[in-house]
C-alpha cells in the first residue's frame, strides 16, 4: 500500500471505530492495530490523535453533504427541498449517532467553531442549509438577514431535539420523533419568512 493509500486507510479505519464506539474508542495504538501498522507509523501521516479526528471530521462531513445532495429532490419547491434537508439531516444523526455527536456536539481540539469555520463552505453539511437559506433570502420566501445565522437559527432547534431523543429524554418512536423535529423546525422557518409570505 502506497503512502497515501496507508493515510486514506488510516482515517477509514478511524471512523469506524469511531461511529461503531465514538471518539473516545479512537487512539492511534487501536487504529494502527487495525490498520496493520505500528502507532508510530500513524504519526507520520498525522502527528496528533488531534489532526487524525480532524480527518474523520471532514470525511464525515463531506460524506454527509454528499448524500444530502445526492437524495435531495433535483427540482420542485424550495420548502420540498428543506424538508428533504431535514429528512437527510435526520436520517445521519439517528442512523450514526457517535459520528453525529463527534461531528456537531463533542468539543475537541479542532472542532469547527461558528461562524469563522462556517463562511466559504467550510462546513459542508452547513453549507447545505446556507445554500437554502440563501435561495429563500433571494426569492423573497425568507426575509433578508444574515444567511449564517439563519441557518444556525433553523438547524440549531433540531439538533436540540435530536440530543435529548439520543439521551432518552424525548419518549417517542422514531416516526412521531420524525414528525416533530418537522413540526418545530417549520415553525422556526414560519417566523422567518418575509412578510409577503407569511
Amino acid at each position: 500500500m502506497n503512502e497515501q493509500g496507508t493515510a486514506a486507510r488510516i482515517v477509514a479505519v478511524a471512523e469506524r471505530i469511531l461511529r461503531d464506539e465514538g471518539a473516545d474508542a479512537v487512539s492511534m495504538r487501536r487504529v494502527g492495530q487495525a490498520v496493520g501498522v505500528t502507532a508510530m507509523a500513524i504519526y507520520r501521516h498525522y502527528p496528533s490523535r488531534e489532526e487524525l479526528l480532524r480527518a474523520v471530521a471532514d470525511r464525515g462531513a463531506r460524506a454527509l453533504a454528499e448524500r444530502w445532495l445526492r437524495h435531495a429532490p433535483p427540482s420542485g419547491g424550495l420548502e420540498e427541498r428543506m424538508s428533504a434537508a431535514l429528512d437527510g439531516f435526520l436520517d445521519f444523526a439517528l442512523g450514526d449517532p457517535h459520528l453525529y455527536r463527534f461531528l456537531i456536539l463533542d468539543a475537541w481540539e479542532g472542532a469547527r467553531r461558528f461562524p469563522e469555520d462556517f463562511r466559504d463552505g467550510q462546513g459542508p453539511p452547513f453549507s447545505v442549509v446556507t445554500a437554502l437559506v440563501e435561495e429563500g433570502m433571494r426569492t423573497g420566501f425568507l426575509r433578508a438577514d444574515d444567511p449564517l445565522e439563519v441557518a444556525m437559527t433553523v438547524t440549531s432547534a433540531t439538533q436540540g431535539l435530536v440530543q435529548q431523543y439520543l439521551s432518552g429524554r424525548i419518549g417517542m418512536d422514531e416516526a412521531d420523533f420524525r414528525a416533530l423535529c418537522h413540526r418545530s423546525t417549520w415553525r422556526v422557518v414560519n417566523g422567518l419568512r418575509s412578510k409577503t409570505e407569511a
